[in-house]
């Protein structure tokens, strides 16, 4: 899960072009959106076309459940973990 983890942060640091910011900056348990990393709505669609492309993992633009699984690091591992089975 660590490692999957990393490749997650590497993912999101590539896919949004964070300059500044190293996979060791993120917090798997800190918030994406808002006060953590500070993502907003179309970091989100860029970050799950990255993370098709990275994991082929689908998020459904229609499923109410997008807000918990891009919540944290933790929660994307959680999805995509379960999600490739």
């Amino acid at each position: 899960m660590d490692e999957l983890k990393k490749e997650i942060k590497e993912t999101i640091i590539s896919t949004l072009q964070l300059e500044d910011i190293t996979p060791e900056n993120i917090v798997d348990s800190e918030p994406l959106f808002g006060e953590g990393l500070g993502l907003d709505s179309i970091d989100a669609l860029e970050l799950g076309v990255g993370l098709k492309k990275k994991f082929g993992v689908k998020f459904s633009s229609e499923s109410a459940d997008n807000k918990k699984h891009f919540a944290s690091v933790d929660a994307l591992a959680e999805y995509i973990s379960q999600t490739r089975g």
